[in-house]
């Protein structure tokens, strides 16, 4: 009996299992660890697809269970991330006037709004699974992709030296208006390139090879602010050079 269909699964489950330590990282506000543990579950879900592909035992189990895990990975962990940032100050401060947060009974409402990333990362799992467009590319924003944003912000906090990036993330309009704006996107009929392979010549892979260098070039340069920065890269890169022979 092989035991080569079951490798796939079991990855998937490793991503889900990832991801459920990093939401209990995230609930005690333990924000740091629950960023490793989620880029562990994103390496779970890359090399997953990649192992059903080698052993081509591809199937519906492993394609659903595989959003089932990222729901979690990639939708419940970002969404307490941001609500765990929304809720470390009561007010906003622009331009030096404040902005109150809503607070009903003592509990205080806006950090809820963070959730919306895990409504709209579960949303587009689910369309997902029955669009038969997206074999080889992508069309809005991955969760995974979203989900790095996010976990790359409490990183950013404790370890870049650059005070604006600090001043950005601790205002609450901010993580509002970023929240918002990767919801969209993950849902947008946007056409992205994905990185899986076909083969690996230069002259059909020009766009997947590029972006892999320049990610190496900015994650040395960069470091923790490098991972936003190359979602806006992918994203951009996306719109403005196409790749041949796509198939939606």
């Amino acid at each position: 009996m092989s035991f080569k269909k079951y490798i796939p699964n079991f990855l998937t489950l490793l991503n889900l299992f990832s991801g459920t330590i990093a939401v209990i990282f995230a609930v005690n506000n333990e924000l740091e660890l629950a960023a490793y543990f989620v880029f562990l579950g994103i390496f779970f879900d890359f090399f997953d697809g990649f192992a059903a592909r080698i052993f081509k035992v591809q199937g519906e189990l492993g394609k659903q269970l595989d959003s089932l895990a990222d729901v979690v990975t990639s939708g419940v962990v970002p969404g307490v991330v941001l609500y765990k940032l929304l809720q470390t100050k009561n007010t906003v401060e622009i331009f030096n006037t404040e902005i109150v947060s809503w607070k009903t009974q003592e509990i205080e409402l806006v950090p809820f709004f963070g959730l919306l990333v895990t409504l709209a990362a579960a949303y587009r799992l689910a369309k997902f699974n029955i669009d038969e467009r997206q074999t080889s590319s992508f069309i809005g924003l991955p969760t995974p992709a979203a989900a790095l944003v996010v976990l790359s912000l409490p990183l950013i906090l404790n370890y870049s030296s650059l005070e604006i990036a600090t001043v950005i993330i601790e205002n609450k309009l901010f993580l509002i208006g970023l929240t918002i704006v990767l919801s969209i996107l993950m849902n947008a009929e946007i056409p992205l390139f994905s990185l899986k392979f076909k083969d690996y010549s230069w002259k059909n892979n020009k766009i997947k090879f590029s972006f892999i260098l320049l990610t190496a070039i900015l994650c040395i340069a960069l470091k923790f602010v490098a991972i936003p920065v190359v979602i806006i890269v992918y994203v951009l890169m996306s719109l403005f050079f196409k790749e041949k022979k796509v198939k939606y």
